[in-house]
């Protein structure tokens, strides 16, 4: 078996020790297996390079484990250095991303020297695949330097796609398209500069959070067309999920041939009825639009980090490991319901961790960073910003795009690569972004996989994802 992994970022290293894990202790089956990745940095992707301390993960440990289903994998490896960097109302460690790349690579090290004592030879290939054809009964990939490799098995695990420019601002001086190494992009930002930053999920938390540890002094205006906050980050209580997991729904598929939205309610009230708690007063939380604003939102939320209920905690563990499996499964009517309510899963699944959250709140009372919604335009004037908005006009000197990649998005730098994809029949183009595997031997791992859930891919949905992978590679 000649396996060919494109794409050298998180995924590519859960896939890697999925495969590492699968045959531990078997019998060597042996073979090659290549990483395509033209990047200098390996295994960190475009999130977990080098970069302010500020920029911090995002999650509890338990939920960052490469390895599916090894809660503890992560923080094992994280050791003593994680009293170093305790988030306090969480009490849980929160590290700077860089740090966990450092944990991706070691990871990948260590999957590698395991799957070469197993009979695998691992190389990687500091190139760029541009294009997949069939040759025969293998398949052939093309890189950007003119060369071809053979394999029997490609796995696409490139990642997602380029920050949208909503209002066609790239290019005009003052303006970051991309904010990411923010310890580039934040340098020519001077400390008086009012700066607007286009978005108000997390990447926009990133951005304020660090210009606050640079000591800035301006203006910073969060600027989106809901102007809502991400929520806040609860304590981890150590229950895992009893009802609401992938083998309940399976068991449901298997015995009825579909799941809906109503199945996955019930077994979302069975988890809060061995609790004590209740469904509809769960909902009426999620679902409460009331009219306060961002500051007294986040003071709420912060305020809930040690409540005891579990049933925010379900659903964001969840949303990463069974949703992205279960989506697929679901009737589109139900997709639908669930689409039209997108900032609020997304709030709920994605929430900040407290410490930022408390670097917010600090923010907001002292007037410095203000949240706007109802964004109309931004415009180029007089060698600043112009910002038109609900609650009138507003100037800047920066604007920074803290707009998330779209879902299942192709970067441009996988084109091309899609494109051959598609047009050899070994993928088609999913409607609403990605693509899916039409041909046994190829596999998607990541963003880039057709019909997943408006919810962008976290670590833990990676892992669940690699898993599947490697056990499909296990099995032919």
């Amino acid at each position: 078996m000649d396996i060919a992994i494109i794409g050298g970022g998180a995924a590519a290293v859960g896939l890697l020790d999925a495969l590492a894990v699968a045959q531990d202790g078997t019998s060597a089956e042996g073979g090659t297996l290549t990483v395509f990745e033209p990047a200098p940095l390996l295994w960190r992707g475009r999130p977990y390079g080098p970069d302010l301390d500020s920029v911090l993960v995002n999650t509890p440990p338990a939920m960052m484990s490469i390895r599916s289903g090894d809660f503890g994998h992560y923080a094992a490896w994280l050791g003593e250095r994680a009293t170093d960097h305790i988030d306090v109302l969480l009490g849980q460690p929160v590290v700077p991303r860089a740090l966990y790349g450092d944990y991706l690579a070691h990871t990948a090290e260590k999957a590698v020297a395991a799957l070469g004592e197993q009979g695998w030879l691992v190389r990687v290939v500091a190139a760029r695949v541009t294009g997949v054809v069939r040759r025969g009964e293998r398949l052939a990939l093309r890189t950007h330097d003119a060369q071809e490799y053979g394999a029997t098995h490609v796995a696409l695990c490139a990642g997602g796609g380029t920050p949208p420019d909503p209002y066609g601002l790239t290019g005009t001086p003052g303006f970051t398209a991309d904010p990411y190494p923010l310890a580039d992009t934040l340098v020519p930002v001077q400390a008086g500069d009012d700066v607007a930053v286009i978005g108000s999920g997390l990447t926009a938390v990133d951005v304020a959070v660090s210009l606050a540890a640079r000591g800035h002094r301006g203006r910073i205006r969060l600027l989106s067309r809901s102007g809502v906050l991400p929520r806040v980050w609860q304590r981890p209580v150590g229950r895992r999920p009893q009802h609401l997991t992938m083998e309940r729904v399976s068991a449901l598929r298997q015995a009825r041939g579909d799941v809906t939205l109503d199945d996955l309610i019930g077994l979302l009230r069975a988890e809060l009825a061995d609790a004590g708690e209740d469904f509809d007063a769960l909902m009426a939380e999620l679902l409460d639009h009331e009219a306060t604003g961002p500051a007294q939102r986040l003071r709420r939320q912060i305020a809930a980090v040690d409540d005891p209920r579990i049933g925010r905690r379900v659903l964001q563990e969840t949303a990463h490991t069974v949703g992205p499996h279960v989506w697929r499964l679901l009737p589109e009517s139900d997709r639908v319901w669930l689409r039209r309510h997108l900032r609020t899963a997304t709030s709920v699944a994605s929430p900040m961790i407290p410490t930022n959250a408390a670097t917010l709140l600090s923010l907001l009372e002292t007037g410095q960073l203000t949240v706007t919604g109802g964004i109309h335009a931004i415009e180029p004037a007089d060698g600043r910003f112009l910002v038109r908005a609900d609650d009138g006009a507003h100037t800047a000197d920066i604007v920074i795009n803290a707009v998330n990649p779209r879902p299942q998005g192709t970067s441009a730098t996988a084109e091309d690569l899609v494109r051959s994809l598609a047009d050899g029949g070994l993928v088609a183009l999913h409607p609403s972004g990605g693509v899916v595997p039409a041909d046994p031997r190829l596999h998607v791992v990541g963003d880039l996989t057709g019909g997943a859930s408006f919810i962008t891919s976290s670590i833990a949905g990676l892992a669940a994802q690699a898993s599947r992978t490697a056990q499909a590679l296990r099995t032919p």
